[in-house]
């Protein structure tokens, strides 16, 4: 493959805009791959701490012209010396944070916990996937199998690893109705798994007509509660009464987090995965005297990854049905305008066969 030696890269520049910037296509050093971008999906990190303004500050901040985007899959076309597993031709996603490699947090998998000043995360510190080519290291590669597009395999990382992380903390069966509140493309990955996992009854909540229209439309929800001050008598209602085994906050607004809990039932389970915000509770009722547990999930690890894209193919589902909108490069100002305004499902920057799909 004739690999061209400049290319055209997306930018943040923090003010709800998007530039373009040219650049050298990297050629890979030791330990590192470079991979033919196929698909680079939008994440709400994205816009929250980048596209409307960078908030990020110090090492952990976006770092003004870096190519955006930390949710690439794609296909290696050139390898460094010293790699050991993945070789040209492969299909691979990208966990996007590059951890040190040998810290605690690094050695169990969770790179993003990683504090390390050799910490660098795809599309902040580091280029990411807004670009025909990304710069990655092996160690941060998750084999990509055939049955899943590449699109679906964008999304593996920091979308559905996220809440697969969540899922398997709390633990989710047919034995659970199960809340999810909060329906951007978290939320609404959340309730796939969950349903593919055996739940009983999906029940999801949102401020948006949008979004809570599309769980339905993607029948991912049995039931969908508008969020508001009646929304916690509507779920339990919904449950007989007792509310739900487990519930998912995906939103980070303190009223959802406040439905996740009282939404859950006696000795129910809640996981919080939206980033940000506050929560406001009355702990003896609300968690102490109900035997309530919430935890704290966040990203997930590369083990896990690799996990979930062997669970995607035995249970036959797809990430890439969360996609509403496809864009080409040229137009990634629309692209990210669009997941900025929350009328939309996921968004994906696509490139090659990925963008007719």
């Amino acid at each position: 493959m004739d690999i061209p030696k400049r290319m055209i890269g997306a930018i943040l520049p923090g003010n709800s805009t998007v530039a373009f910037s040219e650049y050298d296509v990297p050629v890979p050093g030791h330990g590192e791959v470079l991979v033919k971008t196929k698909a680079s999906t939008i994440c709400g990190s994205d816009i929250r701490c980048i596209y409307r303004e960078h908030t990020g500050k110090g090492p952990e901040g976006y770092q003004d012209g870096m190519i955006a985007g930390h949710e690439p899959a794609g296909q290696i076309v050139a390898t460094g010396p010293g790699c050991r597993r993945f070789k040209e031709g492969d299909r691979v996603a990208i966990y996007h944070i590059s951890g040190c490699g040998v810290c605690n947090d690094c050695r169990r998998g969770y790179m993003i916990s990683c504090t390390s000043p050799w910490r660098r995360a795809y599309g902040w510190q580091r280029n990411g996937g807004m670009a025909p080519y990304v710069l990655a290291e092996e160690k941060d590669l998750i084999a990509l199998p055939d049955e899943l597009s590449y699109a679906d395999g964008a999304q593996i990382a920091c979308g559905f690893g996220t809440v697969y992380e969540a899922i398997e903390k709390v633990g989710v069966s047919g034995n659970d109705a199960v809340l999810v509140v909060g329906l951007g493309p978290v939320g609404l990955a959340c309730l796939m798994l969950c349903k593919a996992l055996g739940a009983t009854k999906l029940i999801g909540s949102d401020t948006s007509v949008e979004r809570m229209e599309l769980a339905r439309k993607l029948e991912l929800a049995d039931e969908v509660v508008p969020a508001g001050p009646d929304a916690v008598k509507q779920v339990r209602a919904l449950t007989g009464g007792n509310g739900c085994e487990r519930a998912f906050d995906c939103s980070a607004a303190d009223p959802g987090r406040q439905l996740a809990i009282r939404g859950a039932r006696k000795w129910g389970k809640i996981a919080f995965v939206g980033e940000g915000g506050t929560c406001t509770f009355n702990p003896s009722p609300d968690i102490i005297h109900e035997q309530k547990t919430i935890y704290g999930s966040w990203v997930t690890t590369t083990w896990r990854m690799e996990e979930l894209a062997e669970r995607l193919v035995r249970w036959g589902i797809h990430p890439a049905d969360l996609i509403t909108h496809r864009f080409p490069l040229e137009k990634a100002g629309e692209a990210y305008a669009l997941m900025a305004s929350g009328k939309c499902g996921k968004v994906a920057v696509c490139f090659d066969e990925e963008l007719e799909k």
